[in-house]
């Protein structure tokens, strides 16, 4: 996810896109920090694409085969 990207060009920490989507740091962390594929509940991911005011496919990488 492009949560990490997002945030650093509204200067944004992880802490506040948590306080914002009011997520648990924890699960803000884990979708930014994640390298790979994660198990993501898809009503966190679209809090977090509101706080960015993206789409989903906007904030999730998506990788074609």
């Amino acid at each position: 996810m492009r949560i990490k990207e997002l945030a650093g060009k509204r200067g944004w920490t992880l802490k506040e896109v948590a306080e914002r989507s009011e997520l648990p740091y924890s699960t803000v962390a884990t979708y930014a920090n994640s390298p790979g594929m994660v198990m993501v509940n898809l009503l966190s991911v679209q809090k977090i694409a509101r706080v960015f005011d993206v789409s989903i496919e906007e904030l999730v990488e998506v990788l074609e085969e």
